[in-house]
């Protein structure tokens, strides 16, 4: 993909189209603010880049009939969502369907060369399966805080030897494409607001808790990263005084009592103290890998007590229309969500809870990769 928008109004029409899907003439004039013939002249001028197409003739309005206008279909984005214990990489067409998905477990800790290795080897696996000849653009997540304008993580609390590793130059070249690179949360609230739960609200919080917890911030339909990139780090609040100690360097972070590592240390003291019968049985049958199982609700609750008097304090502040859940810890489900709900609307003012959704994302693993590929669609369909 070598074409870009000439300018706004050709932008604003590829992002209707990526959105919506194919649509006629006399519909996106309907959606932006264009005579007649301004809004036919920047549609012939986008078929001469061949970034759109024309796709059959559209429904009758009355009189003569219009061709829809739908985005190139060879187009293909690739998403890459690099958590701390795991790789998604995903193709999507234009309209940032999802055509082909791979997952595999990787550590982050084990530093950019080698998940980098691992990335593009899933990438070349995808494109070898016919899915795509070559890629127009990639985004890819990470887990940790990103200086957005230069792709680049800083000081990342559980990524070590990732700290100014230039990622967005690095796979440029390596995948010959356009590549954006944002903290993974910004872009697990982007894949929600597309295509997931998200998709009819304008300012929104997407709390992931995994390995890490950060929290995505959707104000006006964008996201907001912040001065420099690290907006939305709520897993380093400070919820307990003197607390435990932080992977950040700080004590009594959120992060440090309750995440995925966290609980599964908390579960497997259980059953090494005998609170729990039940977790002591899984850790002798399957080892501490299964000590973060659901059965231990005491542990669940708490948790998401102190999730929830965290986010209590951003409904506050920030008065969201929607709150999103997700990440791998929300496999616990309803008794995690039912802990966290009732912190929000016990702490926070009712003129910001009366009618304020605390759901659980619909997208699961794909909302990372989904959103990978919004974000370089995003740099492409803007003005060059």
């Amino acid at each position: 993909m070598t074409a870009r928008p000439a300018n706004a109004h050709q932008a604003r029409l590829l992002r209707l189209l990526r959105d919506g899907g194919p649509n006629s003439r006399a519909q996106l004039g309907d959606q932006v603010d264009l005579s007649r013939s301004k809004l036919a002249v920047e549609v012939d001028r986008l078929l001469e880049t061949g970034l759109v197409v024309a796709d059959g003739l559209a429904a009758s309005r009355g009189g003569r009939r219009s061709h829809n206008i739908r985005l190139a279909p060879e187009l293909r984005f690739l998403g890459v969502d690099i958590g701390a214990t795991s790789i998604d990489v995903a193709v999507t067409n234009a309209e940032l369907e999802v055509l082909g998905h791979l997952n595999q477990p990787m550590d982050v800790r084990e530093g950019p060369v080698a998940v980098f290795e691992q990335v593009l080897a899933m990438a070349a696996k995808l494109r070898a399966s016919g899915l795509a000849e070559g890629f127009d653009g990639a985004g890819i997540g990470v887990p940790g805080p990103v200086r957005f304008p230069e792709g680049v993580p800083v000081a990342p609390p559980i990524m070590p030897g990732w700290d100014g590793f230039p990622v967005r130059e690095a796979l440029s070249q390596d995948l010959g494409c356009p590549v954006m690179v944002d903290n993974d949360v910004n872009l697990m609230a982007m894949g929600e607001q597309h295509a997931g739960v998200a998709r009819s609200v304008g300012d929104f919080l997407c709390v992931k808790i995994g390995t890490g917890i950060g929290c995505g911030i959707v104000v006006g339909g964008e996201v907001y990263r912040g001065t420099t990139g690290s907006a939305g780090d709520i897993g380093h609040i400070q919820v307990e005084p003197d607390g435990r100690a932080c992977a950040c360097g700080n004590k009594g972070c959120l992060e440090a009592h309750f995440s995925g590592a966290a609980l599964a240390r908390d579960a497997e003291d259980a059953a090494r103290e005998g609170r729990s019968p039940e977790l002591a049985a899984r850790l002798e049958a399957a080892g501490p890998a299964a000590a973060g199982d659901a059965a231990a609700l005491d542990l669940i609750r708490e948790g998401g007590n102190r999730v929830g008097q965290v986010i209590a304090g951003l409904v506050s502040f920030f008065n969201p229309g929607l709150v999103v859940i997700g990440g791998g810890v929300t496999g616990l489900g309803h008794n995690l969500l039912a802990s966290v709900r009732t912190q929000v609307y016990r702490q926070s003012l009712p003129l910001a809870t009366g009618n304020l959704p605390i759901v659980l994302g619909e997208l699961g693993p794909t909302a990372g990769v989904i959103g990978a590929a919004r974000l370089i669609s995003d740099h492409l369909f803007s003005p060059a």
